[in-house]
């Protein structure tokens, strides 16, 4: 199956898909089981720029409660030179307190002397249970051994390491143009970021002149446009580091197109989802109308489990815009403004469109149904 596989996806003309296992030049990563994750899988990954010269630029999650590793990287880092990422899965070191911050500098701090960097230029992350305390002593160990492991072809074993009730690994590496750009992503549940997802990485030998404003336009139309479950998480982060290596400025739409097939992927992981929805609202007064109105729609535990029973009940979708509209008036919504046909083909990815005949703004959501699945996942996942 190719990566570019969404019907929502446009990449641009020329793009080669490569072997995800290798990271763009410039690049190196590695990853070993440190036993935060009971299964025993790997959950301890480092990816790193093996050249001195790395642009980069750093989201993360407006989460009032976030975690200690996002308070780390906004208090101890440099997020225009980002050299290297160390990450650990199983646990998010969320809501652990004090302790939680001194962990997450001494990961910080640890995987710069492996890795021989400034640690302004070592981003920390997490995923995982929220409200655990960190065993220490194997999460350094495993920082150690992971900056010892990196190497150019270990993006598929970073992808993987990072995971947590992924059902699917989310990763990439394509070449446009003479450049080639790299992505890891993980996130199944606790989706609706407030401009990221809950991880992803990007790595690219492009020269990118501005990584900030590249890495915002992308997340705008991609990360920003999904939700699983309406929860934000603790630990969103997205990390975009240019090496520069290839001389050649970053294509047109590629990061965008890259990153959209991350987040639809993401959706379509959405613990236990069995297709993907996009809610196109149209006609809208403003785009703050649209928007609200878009993620009502998204968001509905009805409208979902409509998408999951293939049931096209377009008065879900009145219901729902119209709870996303409180405080407003609008025109009385009949079959014809709505149109939720899609509902019932066989199609794992559909639409549905409503128009509220109040102006020409537009907005759009992308997100999961809701099935047995996604309750059996949360109802179980610490016990």
């Amino acid at each position: 199956m190719t990566f570019f596989r969404s019907r929502w996806v446009e990449p641009p003309d020329g793009i080669e898909e490569l072997d995800p296992a290798r990271l763009a030049p410039g690049f190196a990563a590695g990853a070993v089981a440190c036993g935060i994750k009971e299964s025993g899988k790997t959950d301890a990954a480092v990816v790193v720029a093996t050249s001195e010269r790395c642009d980069s630029a750093l989201l993360l999650t407006p989460n009032a409660a976030a975690a200690a590793p996002i308070r780390v990287c906004r208090d101890k880092c440099d997020p225009a030179r980002i050299r290297a990422a160390a990450v650990k899965s199983g646990n998010a070191n969320a809501a652990t307190g004090e302790q939680g911050m001194r962990d997450a500098i001494d990961i910080q701090s640890e995987a710069a002397r492996a890795l021989g960097l400034d640690p302004a230029t070592v981003a920390v992350a997490a995923t995982g249970k929220i409200g655990e305390a960190l065993p220490m002593d194997n999460v350094l160990d495993g920082v150690r051994r992971a900056s010892s492991a990196v190497r150019p072809d270990g993006g598929e074993e970073f992808a993987t390491a990072i995971m947590t009730t992924d059902a699917f690994p989310k990763r990439c590496t394509v070449r446009c143009d003479g450049v080639t750009l790299s992505a890891q992503a993980k996130g199944a549940g606790m989706i609706q970021p407030g401009f990221a997802t809950m991880l992803c990485f990007v790595q690219t030998d492009a020269l990118v002149e501005n990584p900030e404003a590249a890495l915002r336009r992308a997340v705008e139309a991609s990360f920003e446009r999904i939700t699983v479950d309406g929860q934000m998480s603790t630990n969103d982060t997205v990390l975009l580091q240019a090496s520069g290596e290839s001389g050649l400025p970053l294509p047109d739409g590629l990061l965008d197109a890259v990153l959209l097939q991350l987040a639809l992927a993401i959706v379509a992981d959405g613990e236990g989802a069995t297709r993907v929805g996009c809610a196109r609202v149209s006609a809208a007064a403003d785009e703050d109308e649209a928007e609200r109105a878009a993620r009502a729609i998204a968001n509905s535990p009805l409208v979902k489990t409509a998408l999951f029973g293939r049931d096209p009940n377009w008065g879900r979708i009145a219901q729902a815009a119209g709870m996303g509209l409180v405080g407003t008036e609008l025109p009385e919504l009949g079959l014809d403004q709505i149109d939720a046909g899609e509902f019932a083909s066989e199609s794992s990815e559909v639409e549905l469109t409503l128009g509220l005949g109040r102006g020409e703004a537009a907005a759009h959501v992308w997100f999961s149904d809701l099935g047995y699945e996604y309750v059996r996942i949360n109802a179980e996942y610490t016990t």
